[in-house]
């Protein structure tokens, strides 16, 4: 079987596809699988770091308002549809998956256009402009959340979020002896692959006031964007503290989730499936600048669960959050059953049901 993946700009697009890859070689070694991404997003790293192909094609995502970059745009659109095509007739695949940005547009698009069998994946419960324009064409539009069925009427699968087999492989215990960390609480955490800025500020000012204490341990991911500005902030603290590591990217993610007693986040679908994947207590700073505040939606449905707890933006603090983990520490079982509610809501094959949707589409067309 040959498989095209394309999706990128972020982690939250990138590694559901990377999760797909592995489970589809996981069950048949043979299989050929090639990702196409944009040269400007992270897949250009994160992809070969996984162990797959990738080729580049040339586009970029609208903005809202209409302006000279609209035409810039479009222009960069017909030349990545153009490229798409060349690739695709190039590697021939079975089938094309998409995982969202704006870069699986064109490569799906062409591959309908070409035959090809298609299939999209929207990792949030309210789907992206791409989604929802793709879902009128591919053969089948995979769902994270039952709710995503309000807004895509056609050919609906729900899936789950594919989560990283590694995730879920990872003993606790075993995985804090192998970082390193002793048996205080240990803290994770990150604002996404790129970081972010609110949470990395908060974050600072949390550890400026109680790190050296060394209460508890922290693994403190802060987007490579953020790297440089929050280790001049932090000056000498990271050497002072050394139960504190300060991180531009979590390449060992799953390892890091797994050795963590408490998650502070952002509320992006992959983070808030990978919680309940593992079973993972969380304090969920949801993300305002995104689409249809779909990151709030994300972070209410876990807190109703008694999953997690959230702070709004206009309620982060210092002293919020600081009082939030304080919560954690200090009340007796609260974060052992709120794990056990994570891992109540958490879905664990998605992969697995993706694969076996591929098959179904593919299968009967493999070898004529």
């Amino acid at each position: 079987m040959k498989v095209l993946l394309s999706g990128g700009g972020t982690g939250g697009h990138i590694n559901p596809g990377i999760a797909i890859a592995q489970y589809i070689r996981a069950q048949e070694p043979d299989a050929e699988i090639l990702f196409v991404g944009a040269r400007q997003g992270m897949e250009g790293e994160l992809i070969p770091k996984a162990g797959f192909e990738i080729r580049f094609i040339e586009v970029a995502g609208f903005r809202r308002k209409l302006s000279v970059d609209t035409f810039v745009t479009i222009k960069k659109m017909f030349r990545g549809y153009g490229q798409s095509k060349k690739i695709l007739r190039e590697f021939r695949p079975d089938i094309v998956i998409g995982t969202g940005g704006y870069v699986c547009g064109p490569v799906l698009y062409a591959a309908h256009r070409m035959g090809i069998k298609t299939l999209v994946h929207e990792q949030n419960v309210i789907p992206g402009v791409t989604v929802k324009i793709l879902s009128k064409k591919v053969d089948g539009t995979l769902t994270s959340f039952p709710e995503t069925s309000q807004y895509i009427k056609r050919n609906v699968i729900l899936t789950g979020n594919p989560i990283s087999p590694e995730i879920l492989t990872f003993d606790p215990r075993k995985a804090r002896q192998n970082l390193g960390f002793d048996r205080r609480p240990l803290l994770l955490a990150y604002g996404g692959s790129l970081g972010a800025e609110r949470v990395n500020d908060t974050v600072c000012g949390m550890l400026e006031k109680t790190a050296a204490a060394g209460r508890y341990q922290m693994i403190f991911g802060t987007g490579k964007r953020e790297y440089d500005t929050v280790m001049k902030r932090l000056g000498d603290l990271p050497k002072r503290c050394p139960h504190i590591r300060i991180l531009p990217y979590i390449y060992n993610m799953g390892e890091c989730m797994a050795a963590a007693d408490l998650v502070i986040a952002r509320a992006g679908a992959m983070t808030v499936s990978e919680l309940g994947a593992i079973g993972k207590p969380a304090i969920l700073i949801p993300s305002p600048n995104v689409a249809h505040n779909h990151q709030e939606f994300n972070a209410r449905a876990m807190e109703q669960k008694g999953a997690a707890v959230m702070i709004t933006e206009d309620r982060l603090s210092v002293e919020e959050l600081q009082r939030r983990v304080e919560e954690f520490f200090s009340r007796d079982g609260l974060m052992e059953q709120m794990g056990e509610n994570s891992r109540i809501s958490g879905i664990r094959n998605a992969t697995e049901v993706i694969y076996q949707t591929v098959c179904r589409l593919v299968k009967p067309s493999v070898g004529k």
